[in-house]
């Protein structure tokens, strides 16, 4: 791992000491909730995880994996991250529950090949710099994969990674539709359902996200609208073992 990526690493770690969580997920900001629980729904609706054995990529301080537990069905679920800080915090959150947290690079997972049936990478490669690296050891532990990530066709979003300090700090960075598709196609996978959604800025004021909510369904539906101004651009990728 590289000096960038370790000090991508390092911001998330300070939000654990700062804020006990990170800032998009333990923040009391209506559009945080609003933003989030949008990106859930999009996960569960890609994929069928109902009994199945599921690994969350980059799972961060465990908030999103305990909700895809409690939400999708899934038999088992194992979050893994670099940083060992948010580790132990997604462990003290899972407590309780049948999940499994350990610290993990996510270029050499420490799972056997298909050990899993699905793997999830929510708002993970935007964050790497060997993002095809990930997505090919994530097609070795699981055939199908979920991907969450910015919109990389969204002027706003590519404004605020040049401008905003949060995301000049967590090295923020979208990728278009058509990179995410290639590096795909390039790890032996193909893309087989996707769709842009979102429309609620994740920090923003309440009046805003409640009318950005009320727009999001008709935004959603319009093909060159979403395309541009949905929040991020989530698929489902299946391993081609032919």
């Amino acid at each position: 791992m590289d000096q960038r990526e370790t000090s991508g690493i390092s911001a998330f770690r300070n939000d654990i000491a700062s804020h006990r969580g990170y800032v998009y997920s333990t923040g009391s900001r209506l559009s945080s909730r609003m933003a989030n629980s949008r990106l859930t729904e999009a996960v569960i609706a890609l994929a069928d995880f109902r009994a199945r054995r599921v690994l969350d990529i980059g799972c961060g301080d465990g908030t999103f994996t305990v909700e895809l537990l409690q939400r999708s069905g899934a038999s088992r679920v194992v979050g893994v991250d670099p940083a060992k800080e948010a580790v132990e915090l997604a462990r003290e959150k899972g407590a309780g529950l049948p999940l499994e947290f350990s610290v993990g690079n996510a270029y050499h997972l420490p799972f056997q090949p298909d050990s899993f049936d699905i793997a999830c990478l929510r708002g993970v490669l935007h964050h790497m710099d060997r993002p095809c690296d990930a997505v090919r050891e994530a097609f070795r532990v699981a055939p199908a994969l979920v991907v969450v990530e910015p919109n990389g066709y969204n002027p706003g979003v590519k404004i605020l990674e040049r401008l905003s300090p949060y995301h000049i700090r967590h090295r923020e960075r979208s990728f278009s539709a058509r990179t995410l598709n290639k590096w795909v196609r390039e790890t032996g996978g193909l893309v087989t359902a996707f769709e842009w959604c979102g429309l609620v800025p994740m920090f923003c004021p309440d009046w805003l996200a409640r009318a950005a909510k009320s727009l999001e369904p008709a935004v959603e539906r319009m093909p060159l609208a979403r395309n541009l101004l949905c929040a991020v651009y989530a698929f489902r990728a299946d391993r081609n073992d032919s």
